[in-house]
């Protein structure tokens, strides 16, 4: 019974699974921050140059 006891305590990989879950979680949230924030610029971007696009149309 010591040795499964002793055995089951110095099983690392489940511990590793998490911790690589843990990381890949992680990552996946900055890549949406990272995307959120880019298409938030893009749209102030866009939107920016198709009122100028508009003024300009209008001035003919």
């Amino acid at each position: 019974m010591t040795k499964l006891f002793a055995r089951f305590m110095k099983d690392e990989s489940g511990a590793t699974a998490i911790e690589y879950g843990l990381i890949a979680a992680l990552i996946s949230v900055a890549l949406i921050t990272g995307a959120t924030a880019l298409g938030d610029q893009l749209d102030t971007t866009f939107n920016d140059l198709s009122t100028k696009l508009d003024e300009a149309g209008n001035d003919r």
